[in-house]
């Protein structure tokens, strides 16, 4: 038996060695870097709505994501890594 969804859930992942915080609601989905409050945000509907829609929107989602994910490994003043 399932349990609806029906308040925020919350859980640590880690990728790449990198931790990363996803976030189930009953109306989205959201992948953030941890310690940061951006991150990929995708409606339930936008995902069972088609293919075609749901690529789209990952593909302009994952370029943002990785941009952003690159921008934060670059060394800042002093070596030390943006964060």
């Amino acid at each position: 038996m399932t349990t609806l969804l029906d308040k925020t859930l919350k859980r640590e992942v880690r990728i790449r060695d990198r931790s990363y915080i996803v976030t189930l609601t009953p109306l989205t989905l959201k992948l953030t870097p941890k310690g940061k409050r951006k991150g990929l945000e995708l409606d339930w509907e936008s995902l069972v709505s088609g293919e075609a829609a749901l690529a789209a929107a990952l593909s302009a989602s994952v370029g943002r994501f990785t941009a952003h994910v690159e921008r934060t490994k670059q060394p800042g003043p002093g070596g030390s890594t943006l964060r």
